[in-house]
């Protein structure tokens, strides 16, 4: 009999929540094949096992939050696929046993429970618990937006009954069954709590400012123009985006101003003589911050190919911690959903974010003529109890040089 443990992850997950077990009580596995998703802070993992055989058991089901070490299942080397079977089968026996035994009033909702129970989607546990309280599970309401009922959705309908009890006014659950047909209330995925506690703290505890300029894109979007498709020939396939531009852009700039560069760490400055370049990643389940290493020494394909790949592996939750940790500055780019100006949030603990925006045109004064010209604002949220103005004016408006002459951007880097 082998034992399934949670794994060790990084040294800052203690934790994680179970997404999906890919085997069930009676499936045979291999060893080294993947059994069960785990979802942390940060990342989801893969948990696999370490045996061949069969899983005879479960020990946590989905939903359930379990510790790093802590044992979720087993597997028996030498048992067979069907023996689990009967096991699992025989449970719903128990209830229709022991039925005439209680008292005539929960008996009926505990046959009507087994019928309808074997139609609805609902963890082990949740069966379970439904069972021991006379519940009937087709009465119960799921959280769960795909209907899957969980043990927590059983505990809460088993305790809903009480509240109206305890009130003295029969006139307050009229105002529940109102908000319950307007309201969906869906649960946060672990990592949306996270994020939503780490962006107050973030709030909370640095002095945040946020400066503003703007950039003229011609000269980038020509030179873009005339060189992607070479570009995209010589390096496999990789396509040249203004992402390149920027990170190299915000490389040279992260030179110039290694405050912008640094972290505070208790009563002391760390000033990073590395650079790290996160670029914020949309995905179906929130936003992460993948890190583009050593940006200084990689070319313009290397970046390109380096955020490509990231930004698959995120969307297909593929993520490895290491692709998350450590990171020194932070690229966002609301642009690509429309957004035209705003103020983004510092990342952890790092000391500033450039948030770039939609490209638009409008007139400008070039020269003494007015021209329509495609131009991006651009924002640097900065910890000013690292970073003064000046600082974080000059860094933002050598970005904006380096940008509006792409060709400087060969003499930096």
């Amino acid at each position: 009999m082998a034992d399934i443990i949670v794994p060790e992850l990084a040294e800052s997950i203690t934790e994680g929540e179970i997404v999906r077990w890919v085997k069930q009580v009676g499936d045979s596995v291999e060893k080294g094949e993947f059994i069960v998703e785990l979802e942390t802070d940060k990342v989801n993992a893969e948990i696999i096992s370490e045996e061949a055989g069969v899983l005879t058991e479960i020990l946590a089901q989905e939903g359930d939050v379990v510790e790093v070490g802590a044992v979720i299942a087993r597997v028996d080397a030498n048992a067979t696929g069907a023996a689990p079977a009967p096991k699992e089968e025989a449970k719903p026996e128990a209830p229709k046993e022991e039925a005439p035994k209680a008292a005539p009033a929960p008996a009926a909702p505990v046959v009507e429970e087994t019928s309808s129970n074997e139609r609805i989607i609902a963890s082990p546990a949740a069966r379970k618990l439904a069972r021991e309280k006379g519940i009937d599970l087709a009465a119960v309401s799921p959280v769960d937006p795909q209907g899957r009922v969980r043990v927590q959705d059983v505990a809460a309908h088993g305790t809903a009954p009480a509240a109206p009890a305890a009130q003295a006014t029969p006139a307050a659950p009229a105002p529940k069954a109102v908000d319950d047909s307007r309201v969906e209330a869906v649960k946060m995925t672990r990592r949306q709590q996270t994020a939503a506690r780490k962006l107050l703290e973030v709030s909370q505890n640095t002095a945040m400012l946020t400066t503003f300029n703007e950039i003229d894109m011609t000269a980038v979007m020509a030179l873009r123009s005339r060189k992607k498709d070479a570009f995209m020939e010589n390096h496999d396939g990789t396509k040249l985006g203004f992402m390149s531009f920027f990170t190299k852009a915000v490389t040279a700039a992260l030179k110039k101003y290694p405050a912008v560069n640094a972290k505070i760490v208790g009563d002391e400055i760390h000033y990073n003589k590395f650079y790290d370049v996160g670029v914020a990643v949309s995905t179906p389940d929130g936003l992460v911050v993948p890190n583009v290493r050593d940006t200084d020494r990689k070319n313009f394909a290397e970046i390109e190919a380096d955020i490509a790949e990231l930004a698959v592996k995120a969307r297909n939750k593929k993520l490895a911690l290491s692709d998350l940790e450590g990171g020194s500055f932070t690229i966002t780019n609301g642009g690509i959903f429309g957004s035209l100006m705003s103020t983004p949030i510092i990342n952890g603990d790092q000391a500033a974010i450039l948030g770039m925006h939609n490209i638009v045109k409008r007139p400008i004064a070039v020269g003494d003529e007015i021209e329509l010209r495609p131009m991006m604002y651009v924002a640097l949220s900065y910890d000013h109890r690292i970073i003064n103005g000046k600082e974080s004016v000059g860094f933002l408006k050598m970005v904006k040089d380096l940008i509006e002459n792409p060709e400087d951007l060969l003499l930096e880097g």
